[in-house]
């Protein structure tokens, strides 16, 4: 960047900019006051929230599989990167499966029509940042000491020991809403339990709130929870719409979250942080049964499942030449695929859903059965799976073992009939 003073007749270089800039306010006083919540979260101890029974109860009636667990978790701990895959999908889409599939596969993340990417999370990393800020951000055009008086993470990934630390600071600042209703509810049950959220979510914001929690913790036998993905895109949608947005961070506590797109789509639709407490949780059970190497420690492991999460968010925001968290948050850069417009429309406005489909009720009756098949049975064993790897009685997949084998013997014995 360069600048010319034309009645001083001067040119001004890159940091000379920056210099002249900085010397017209004391940002440097303003900065001090900033709470960085790294340094209040570094060396929290990670809790241990569930036994094995709870954990495999909640993992089933979140849907997930031991593949989920052995494809997708085990190998982010262990590398501290995403899991390698193969591009083809040949699954169905998931409006049309016939298994449960958490709502963020009904979202396909934007990427820039370009033939080169628009900027590299690996060889670029130096100009994105992940830096997330939460509190009251006010109006943002005005320069002010108040523009520093808010908390400040490097990541909006928190493990369970870093929210409880961060929990605790924030105090009487943070309120707290359930994202889970009633089993014995009425056939609107999800509309109620989302009308109650915005109303509370509004009600806390203009009393004052810095903070809302959003978590389905309390899910259990009698308490079906929202998903998360609906649960933040309503209040977000809502509190944008209030012109309250702005006024508070939104935190986001989900049992369903595990990948890396899951995180993305929840800051997309408007979180600030998420934590996956029941990911967490899965990695710690797989520590006690001595699945991890020898060694490792929760919070060793957690460190690098943190960081597997980093550069997946890093990575997404490139498609789109993103550098910077929050230009990426609230900014809906999906389009959604096999979900109601209307539905769409009111929840994450400006996402274009060409293939329209389920509505709340729809989402609504699949989340009943997940819960019934996590909880109303004595003894729960989590499915093999089948998404991301053919197995029988699992996902439907164009390519299956069988088909390839009778299409190879229809071609070997010039078989027109078999083929």
């Amino acid at each position: 960047m360069i600048a010319v003073n034309l009645a001083e007749g001067r040119l001004y270089h890159n940091d000379e900019i920056k210099d002249w800039c900085a010397e017209q306010m004391p940002v440097t006083d303003w900065v001090s006051n900033i709470d960085h919540l790294d340094e209040t979260a570094r060396g929290a101890k990670e809790p241990e929230l569930f036994d094995s029974e709870e954990l495999r109860r909640r993992q089933a009636n979140y849907g997930q599989s031991l593949e989920d667990l052995e494809l997708i978790l085990h190998p982010m701990v262990l590398e501290a990167k995403e899991a390698i895959g193969s591009m083809g999908d040949d699954t169905p889409l998931a409006v049309l499966s016939d298994k449960y599939r958490p709502l963020h596969h009904f979202f396909r993340q934007n990427f820039s029509q370009v033939t080169n990417p628009p900027i590299d999370s690996l060889r670029e990393y130096n100009v994105m940042s992940l830096t997330t800020r939460l509190g009251n951000l006010g109006n943002i055009l005005i320069d002010g000491p108040q523009q520093c008086d808010i908390m400040q993470l490097k990541s909006p990934v928190l493990t369970n020991g870093q929210y409880d630390a961060i929990r605790a600071k924030m105090g009487d600042t943070a309120v707290e809403l359930d994202c889970t209703m009633p089993l014995e509810a009425s056939d609107s049950a999800f509309r109620e339990c989302i009308d109650r959220l915005k109303m509370e979510a509004e009600t806390a914001v203009r009393a004052g709130k810095l903070h809302l929690i959003l978590s389905d913790m309390a899910v259990s036998s009698d308490r079906i929870a929202l998903p998360m993905i609906l649960a933040c895109g309503a209040v977000h949608s809502h509190l944008f719409k209030q012109g309250l947005r702005t006024f508070t961070s939104i935190t986001i506590r989900s049992g369903e979250c595990i990948d890396t797109h899951y995180f993305a789509v929840l800051i997309g639709v408007g979180a600030t942080t998420v934590n996956a407490y029941l990911a967490q949780e899965s990695i710690a059970d797989r520590l006690r049964r001595g699945l991890m190497p020898e060694g490792m420690t929760l919070e060793s492991a957690m460190t690098r499942y943190k960081e597997a999460i980093d550069q997946g968010l890093l990575k997404i925001m490139s498609k789109m030449g993103i550098g910077v968290i929050s230009s990426y948050r609230g900014g809906y850069n999906f389009e959604a695929v096999g979900l109601s417009r209307t539905l769409v429309a009111e929840f994450f406005p400006g996402v274009p859903s060409r293939i329209s489909g389920i509505g709340l009720s729809g989402i609504e009756g699949k989340v009943r059965e997940c819960h019934a098949n996590a909880f109303n049975q004595a003894y729960v064993t989590l499915p093999v799976g089948g998404f991301y790897r053919y197995r029988k009685g699992g996902e439907n997949h164009a390519w299956e073992a069988g088909l390839m084998h009778a299409m190879q013997k229809a071609v070997q014995t010039d078989n027109y009939t078999l083929f």
